[in-house]
């Protein structure tokens, strides 16, 4: 399975997702996402996220699932 690299925008509750590239290297893919989070002409308010899926059609459903809160534990009360 690739790795993928996405541009993510948020448009209100909409995410606007780019495919950039794919990987089939875990670390080819991190170092180019860290790459390109420190480019000047990244969008304002955009992020970079490499994500690990079976094709593209997974991975922006992955991208655009609402994640769960961590739970509170310890001295997190």
């Amino acid at each position: 399975m690739p790795y993928y690299l996405y541009r993510v925008t948020q448009s209100g509750p909409i995410k606007q997702l780019a495919k950039l590239t794919q990987y089939d290297v875990f670390k080819d893919a991190s170092t180019e996402a860290k790459r390109l989070r420190k480019e000047p002409d990244l969008p304002v308010g955009a992020q970079v996220k490499v994500i690990f899926a079976d094709n593209e059609l997974m991975a922006e459903d992955l991208l655009n699932q609402v994640r769960e809160a961590e739970p509170l534990t310890g001295d997190d009360w």
